[in-house]
């Protein structure tokens, strides 16, 4: 063979091996959720070849059993995520009332049986793991069903939060037989088993979301729910859907932002940021940045109410609307405070949140919650999972077949078509103010994540500015002065994870590595997983 008779089979074998060794968007997968079983359930799904979806989907079956008191089966869930190609799509599976349920003459109540509308978490999960996973149900919700089947330590501030909801917890027949242990709740430490619960993933792991919401499953929730004074009703379960989200879409000095449309609370989450664009953040001192935020936080949170339809979503995601609003803080001359009702400002916040990126550039955010601690309190026997408080006021009044708004808030960054961040929160009213403020510090304050995750916060509420100042903090007493001095009612907050909980994965181009984190302010973890060369 001559030499120019070998150029065939060279470019051949140079073929191969450039396909061979093509690289992956990313050198690992990350999973940051607030709890770090559910994180492992998570990374343990990576390891087998899954993608960022059938991780995802892993940790909210898992994080459902191991943090009860924040969210359950029978929750609210909304989800956005990024493909690989760059699609940016959302879930919402929210918490519904039932179709017949009026309003006008149920029962008003903040807990209790009055309080339970259609679940949304199985729904949303299962159609999320089927339209964009990889692998098989029973194999992603394997992790949960063993947490639940053989135990799990129970955490400090879980085991405080089941404590604080003990006379709720009394008052239900199944909620004891899960919760107590004996007199009391359980422990940090001590193992908490849930057989019946391990079962009824069973079920669903073998027959799908069809078990929730039409089958055995369905028909014991209505039993129990009517049989207390609920409005549940099989009608209701077997037409409940997960929908295709609505974006909200924005952008922050040359970040694209992506968001959630109600019943999520993306559009306020954006609107903060444009305001803030007005302001040259970056420049300010850290009470003025912190005051900064506080005017946007202000502001933006006046059209929380008004969130009724896509002109508005248009409206309240527009820069000349935050302009507008810009040009009004600055022309003021006192601040502008917007009052928070008492439901919108739950002492210990609640929900969780959870983010997932993979090697081929997949992100996710999920957020699920069962509103407050222990949600409506109430556990059918034999099912294991506790019910969201939906109905009876806590969120507002709604007609038959009405979906519940949330301050729910998952958002996706991304730079000239990039990933940037993936992130979402826990913790009430406070979900898209502890967002904001992250992005801020990194893109402003030019922080990494794990610096901005760990740098004080602020909300407005009221008359006046809460500022974070437990120990830890990044406040100091001069913030607080000069915060004083600029004529705002500072009110000191020395409580942990009062803030937010934010859970969120960064991309860095650079080293083409995502960088996981996990909010100090809670027991949560991110975890990583490398890719072999």
């Amino acid at each position: 063979m001559n030499y120019l008779s070998k150029w065939p089979i060279l470019f051949l074998l140079l073929l191969i091996s450039c396909q061979t060794k093509e690289q992956s968007f990313a050198k690992n997968s990350v999973v940051s959720s607030a709890h770090p079983l559910a994180t492992k359930a998570g990374l343990s799904i990576l390891e087998k070849g899954g993608n960022a979806i059938d991780a995802a989907v892993a940790t909210g079956f898992a994080i459902a059993v191991v943090e009860q008191s924040m969210n359950s089966l029978g929750g609210r869930f909304q989800a956005i995520f990024r493909k690989s190609d760059g699609t940016i799509s959302g879930i919402d599976a929210t918490t519904q009332a039932p179709l017949s349920y009026d309003p006008t003459t149920a029962t008003q109540s903040r807990n209790g049986y009055p309080t339970i509308g259609v679940p949304g978490v199985v729904k949303g999960l299962t159609t999320l793991l089927e339209k964009h996973g990889t692998m098989d149900l029973a194999t992603v919700m394997a992790p949960a069903i063993d947490y639940a089947e053989n135990g799990y330590k129970l955490l400090p501030m879980a085991a405080r939060r089941h404590a604080a909801a003990i006379d709720h917890i009394r008052n239900y027949e199944g909620t004891s037989q899960y919760f107590l242990n004996g007199d009391t709740t359980y422990l940090a430490g001590q193992i908490l088993v849930q057989k019946d619960l391990a079962k009824t993933l069973k079920l669903v792991a073998e027959q799908g979301a069809d078990v929730f919401y039409k089958g055995e499953i369905a028909e014991k929730m209505v039993a129990d729910v009517q049989a207390n004074g609920g409005y549940l009703d099989m009608e209701s379960l077997a037409a409940y859907e997960a929908h295709e989200s609505k974006i909200v879409t924005g952008s922050y000095r040359g970040y694209d932002l992506s968001s959630l449309w109600i019943p999520s609370y993306g559009a306020i989450t954006i609107q903060m940021l444009h305001i803030m664009e007005n302001f040259p953040m970056n420049e300010y001192s850290e009470a003025e940045w912190g005051n900064g935020f506080f005017q946007a936080n202000t502001w933006a949170y006046k059209d929380r109410r008004k969130q009724d339809s896509k002109e508005m979503a248009d409206l309240f995601t527009s820069k000349e609307y935050a302009k507008n609003k810009a040009d009004s803080i600055k022309a003021s001359i006192t601040k502008t405070v917007a009052m928070a009702t008492e439901d919108w400002m739950v002492k210990d916040g609640h929900t969780t949140h959870f983010s997932v990126a993979d090697k081929d550039g997949n992100m996710i955010a999920i957020t699920q919650t069962v509103g407050p601690n222990m949600g409506s309190k109430v556990a059918s026997l034999g099912l294991g999972f506790i019910y969201a408080t939906t109905l009876g006021g806590y969120l507002g009044d709604f007609k038959g077949g009405q979906r519940a708004s949330s301050h729910i808030s998952p958002t996706i960054i991304t730079k000239n078509g990039t990933p940037y961040l993936v992130l979402g929160a826990a913790g009430g009213s406070r979900i898209p103010t502890a967002i904001v403020q992250t992005i801020s510090r990194m893109i402003d304050r030019n922080m990494n994540l794990s610096q901005a995750l760990a740098a004080g916060r602020v909300h407005s509420v009221d008359t006046a500015v809460l500022i974070e100042m437990h120990e830890g903090t990044t406040w100091n007493t001069s913030d607080i002065d000069e915060l004083n001095g600029m004529g705002l009612d500072v009110v000191e907050v020395d409580r942990t994870g009062a803030f937010g909980r934010v859970h969120a994965v960064h991309y860095d181009e650079a080293s083409r590595t995502w960088i996981g984190g996990a909010d100090p302010d809670w027991e949560g973890t991110s975890e990583e997983l490398r890719i072999k060369n």
